[in-house]
C-alpha cells in the first residue's frame, strides 16, 4: 500500500493486493514436490480514492484502475497543478458510494 496523494480534500492510495512476498507468506500454499512457494499470478492492483469532504471512498480495479494509471503516467510526464489533479479526482470521486469507516 502506497500513499500517492494527500490533500485537504482527497487522498489516493495504491493498493498492491498480490505483491510478491519476500518471506514465506501465511496465505500462500507450498507445492509438496518442490517445496516452492506458489504465488498468485494475476496481479490485482487498485487505487482507493477518498473524498474527505463527502466522507466516501471508491476502490478502482480492473479497467478503472488501468484508466487511472494512465492519468498517473501522464502526470509524471507533465507535472499538473494541484487544481488539475483535484479536478480529475473529483470525476472519480463521483463514483464513490462507500462511506469511510474507521475500525
Amino acid at each position: 500500500m502506497h500513499m500517492l496523494y494527500d490533500s485537504e480534500t482527497y487522498s489516493v492510495t495504491h493498493m498492491l493486493a498480490n505483491a510478491v512476498p519476500t518471506e514465506s507468506p501465511s496465505g500462500a500454499s507450498r507445492d509438496s514436490a518442490s517445496q516452492s512457494v506458489v504465488v498468485p499470478t494475476l496481479a490485482r492492483h487498485g487505487f482507493e480514492i477518498v473524498d474527505k469532504r463527502a466522507g466516501k471512498e471508491v476502490y478502482l480495479d480492473g479497467s478503472w484502475a488501468e484508466l487511472f494509471q494512465q492519468h498517473i503516467v501522464a502526470w509524471q510526464l507533465n507535472t499538473p497543478t494541484q487544481e488539475e489533479v483535484e479536478d480529475t479526482l473529483e470525476q472519480y470521486a463521483e463514483l464513490a458510494q462507500n462511506p469511510v469507516v474507521v475500525h
